[in-house]
């Protein structure tokens, strides 16, 4: 095939080609109404359109058929179809041309074809520089404006294809156009509605190329990452990555908005929520387009509320939930063997609040953090629980050298002299240390294990410290499981009450202690002295005390008068007290739902617990005893409280413990106390109790000295409900 049936035009192979033909192929001119595929072959240019319209003229390039190239006839009338010699000038124009251009073929055949071009295209010499360029790959695909006869301009899409003969040489070119106006203008303003939207937009929008190069992005990108375009352009999109983003490529697919962390200018990071869409460019080209939703702030105030909710606002330590978490994440990973715990509680440290002030107790605890903080080895996390209570937890006991030289550093960095308020205070801490044993199974447990060490080292005394052992952590066990065993039992009302009386000088009753057993299905009947210490360690004096309260109020209501008086019920309480938020309302309750009169409703405190009671739970107590009811100063003469302060407390009823009953008879002293306190509760219009009566000749002496009421073996041991009616019906006998 002659060099210049190959060169210039082609698209496809036509049908019935020979084999060996030679086709090179262009882009083809595409419209809305059809698509031209412009071909040479076999000595024809063939135009062919997507709706099946075909126009081919011969080429044979003598100088009579030369003319022939006004084959692009009128045909296809989209097009302006037009040929150029060697030089660039127009030497055949068709109809679409006239249409297109305005030009008369007698007005345009034998000028340059620069014409069509705008001034500036011109003078940069841009309509030469596009035939340099079909003259050498044989031809050349632009689109950009042109200009008309009446010198308004339109979008033109053009294909130029060179024309050889058949010696190689330069013939001149063939160029169609097709005025995509139309197109471009929707185009454009497609264009300008997504730039406005862009800059509109109050997120960070960026265009990624198929190689995930930042192609575009819009002003609020550019102020999110502290950069200008120019410095974006082109940047990959990884790049644009903080070092504390680890998750994965920046430009990916998600289903939901991911969280990354950009890196502005000056390093800092900028945490988004990105959005990711892929498309297809009209070329087939892929692109990405993302989104980014600026969250720092809404970062930064989670991290704020993480952080009071892990750390203790005095010392920035780690707090009792964030302790939990860290041991439940360490006690559950490879190395849970090696995890150590200390529990440090400070000595004396009530003695410091009760002397200088609470401020004062906060500046010591403050202080005590900074040199736990400052001196801890590698690997370890001080805490701070509560109060005077610090926890250090180690990652690896082997690398610090063991738990035992840990416990030593820990107890040394708080043995020291702290002044507060210009006084040295000598401080130390007793430090129980605790290690997973195999019998650990939550960082709960360790806790515990630490937390048993520490009291077993603070009785031998200030500044010690002790290893859980075997057997510590057997109890412990024991104590879980009974504490879990307590609380179902109160939750299922599986508890039992049992009632002792009390009576006046006559042997009456006046009224009953209501005593809680627990009838355990393993180890029978126990009682208090056995799961109170299990219910005050597992938290439930409180869900206790409420039980006990309910169940003696509602089952007194059913009680038999005594010679036509109601007889009182007395309930102890070491959980559920004035100084609780929920302490009125539970009593309020309690009297409420059983139907009880309040006057026979005695509620028992130890003094200790009284004495210290601050004004706002006496007023509690003061509410209560309004409506009726009666506080009792259980244990008195064992708190060791001024008169002082007894003689204020809100207080009907006053228990003399019975440490001062017992030897009666034998010593004179005691007998002068139980008349003290009989005169001291006369002076406050008190009642008074004397408990622990076992036999005739101590209720005679404290009959003797003006005692009101007793209570004891005496007269009764503490009975079941059914016996305490029987005897309420049939009477004590006075012994």
């Amino acid at each position: 095939m002659p060099k210049s049936q190959r060169s210039g035009l082609a698209h496809v192979l036509p049908s019935g080609s020979r084999p060996g033909t030679v086709v090179r192929s262009a882009p083809s001119l595409r419209s809305t109404a059809a698509t031209v595929q412009v071909r040479v072959h076999s000595g024809a240019i063939i135009l062919q359109t997507k709706n099946g319209l075909t126009h081919s003229e011969q080429l044979g390039f003598p100088q009579a058929q030369e003319v022939g190239l006004d084959l692009l006839a009128t045909a296809i009338n989209e097009y302006a179809i037009f040929m150029l010699d060697a030089n660039g000038t127009v030497t055949s124009w068709n109809p679409g041309a006239e249409r297109m251009k305005g030009y008369r073929s007698d007005e345009i055949v034998g000028r340059h074809f620069s014409v069509f071009y705008p001034p500036e295209a011109a003078a940069e010499r841009r309509p030469e520089r596009e035939l340099e360029h079909a003259a050498r790959t044989g031809y050349h695909q632009a689109e950009g404006w042109r200009v008309r006869k009446d010198g308004t301009r339109f979008w033109a899409h053009v294909v130029t294809a060179a024309l050889r003969s058949s010696d190689g040489s330069l013939r001149g070119f063939a160029k169609v156009t097709r005025d995509d106006t139309e197109s471009h203008t929707r185009l454009e303003r497609s264009s300008e509605r997504f730039t406005n939207l862009m800059g509109l937009a109050p997120v960070g929008i960026a265009l990624f190329d198929e190689s995930h190069r930042l192609a575009r992005a819009n002003d609020a990108l550019c102020d999110l990452l502290d950069s200008e375009i120019s410095e974006l352009h082109g940047t990959r999109a990884d790049d644009l990555r903080h070092p504390q983003d680890r998750s994965g490529p920046l430009v990916m697919i998600s289903d939901a908005p991911t969280h990354r962390v950009l890196k502005r200018a000056d390093g800092r990071p900028v945490h988004c929520d990105l959005r990711c869409a892929a498309a297809v460019q009209d070329d087939g080209r892929l692109f990405w387009l993302v989104a980014f939703q600026d969250i720092t702030e809404r970062h930064q105030r989670a991290e704020e509320l993480r952080y009071q909710a892990t750390h203790d606002s005095l010392t920035g330590l780690f707090n009792r939930r964030a302790v939990k978490e860290l041991l439940d994440e360490l006690v559950s990973g490879p190395d849970a063997e090696r995890v150590g715990v200390l529990f440090c509680d400070i000595d004396n440290f009530k003695r410091v609040n009760d002397s200088l002030g609470h401020d004062a107790g906060d500046e010591l605890v403050a202080t005590l953090a900074r040199r736990l903080r400052s001196g801890m080895p590698p690997g370890c996390v001080p805490a701070r629980l509560s109060g005077d209570e610090f926890v250090v937890v180690c990652r690896d006991v082997d690398a610090v050298g063991g738990l035992e030289a840990l416990g030593a550093t820990v107890s040394g960095l708080l043995r020291t002299v702290v002044r507060l308020q210009g006084q040295p205070v000598q401080v130390s801490a007793a430090v129980g240390c605790a290690m997973p044993d195999g019998t650990a199974t939550c960082g709960d447990d360790l806790l515990r294990f630490a937390d048993a060490a520490m009291y077993r080292a603070k009785r031998r005394g200030p500044g010690r410290v002790a290893l859980a052992d075997p057997g510590q952590a057997q109890a412990i066990s024991q104590q879980l499981r009974l504490e879990a065993e307590l609380r179902e039992a109160i939750d299922d009302d599986d508890l039992v009450l049992h009632y002792q009386p009390v009576v006046d000088v006559a042997g009456n009753v006046v009224s009953a202690e209501a005593l809680v057993r627990w009838q355990h299905p393993e180890h029978g009947l126990l009682y208090p002295d056995v799961f109170l210490p299990v219910a005050e360690q597992g938290d439930l004096l409180r869900d206790l005390d409420r039980w006990v309260l309910r169940t003696a109020l509602r089952r007194a209501a059913r009680w038999p008068t005594v010679g036509g008086r109601p007889v009182g019920i007395a309930v102890n309480l070491a959980g559920l007290l004035p100084d609780g938020p929920e302490f009125t309302a539970e009593v309020t309750g309690a009297i409420a739902e059983s139907g009880i009169e309040p006057n026979r409703v005695v509620l028992e405190l130890v003094e200790t617990v009284l004495v210290d009671l601050p004004s706002g739970p006496r007023r509690a107590m003061l509410e209560l005893v309004a409506r009726g009811v009666r506080f009792a100063v259980d244990d008195f003469g064992t708190g060791y409280s001024s008169l002082a302060r007894i003689k204020d407390l809100p207080a009907q009823i006053i228990k003399a413990d019975r440490s001062f009953v017992s030897d009666l008879g034998v010593g004179s002293r005691d007998l002068a106390v139980a008349r003290a306190v009989a005169e001291f509760a006369r002076a406050l219009n008190c009642q008074t109790v004397a408990e622990g009566v076992e036999t005739v000749e101590q209720f005679n002496l404290l009959a003797s000295v003006g005692i009101d009421v007793y209570q004891g073996f005496l007269f009764a041991r503490p009975v079941q409900e059914d016996r305490f009616t029987a005897l309420l019906e049939q009477g004590l006998p006075l012994p």
